[in-house]
C-alpha cells in the first residue's frame, strides 16, 4: 500500500483511485463508493477536495473550508459530501460559517452511522474497500 498509517488513520495516496492523496481510509472508501454509484449511473461525477469557501468577513480563525467530496448528479446539481468519523470543535465552526456564507451550497456529513451503513451494504463488493 502506498499509505502512511497515523493511529487509526490511514493517510496516503491510493493507486486503485488515481493515485489521489486521502487523508483516511474512510475518505479513500467512500471514493470507492461514489465510484460504484458512477458506475451504475446513480451520479454523473465526484471529485475531490476541488473547491475551497473562504469566510472573508472572518479576519481571525478558521476562514476556510474545504469539504471532501463534491458530486455531480445526474440532472447536474451539485452537493458536497463530508466524511466525518468525529465532529470537531473546528470541523462544527466550519460547518456553521459555511451555513451561514453559503446557505445555497448543500452539504451532507457522513457521519459513523451512514458509513457503517454503506460499509455493511455495499463495501463487501466494491474492491479494495479497506
Amino acid at each position: 500500500m502506498a499509505y502512511k498509517k497515523y493511529g487509526h488513520v490511514k493517510r496516503g495516496k491510493r493507486e486503485d483511485l488515481g493515485n489521489i492523496y486521502f487523508r483516511s481510509g474512510w475518505e479513500a472508501n467512500w471514493a470507492r463508493y461514489l465510484d460504484f454509484l458512477k458506475k451504475h449511473g446513480e451520479i454523473a461525477k465526484w471529485e475531490y477536495e476541488p473547491d475551497t469557501f473562504e469566510f472573508h468577513a472572518i479576519k481571525r480563525g478558521t476562514r476556510f473550508y474545504t469539504p471532501d467530496f463534491k458530486i455531480t448528479n445526474n440532472d447536474g446539481s451539485v452537493v458536497y459530501h463530508e466524511v466525518k468519523g468525529h465532529m470537531s470543535q473546528q470541523g462544527k465552526t466550519k460547518l456553521k460559517r459555511m451555513a451561514k456564507y453559503y446557505p445555497e451550497v448543500e452539504i451532507i456529513i457522513i457521519g459513523p452511522q451512514d458509513y457503517r451503513r454503506i460499509e455493511k451494504q455495499i463495501g463487501p463488493v466494491i474492491k479494495n474497500w479497506e
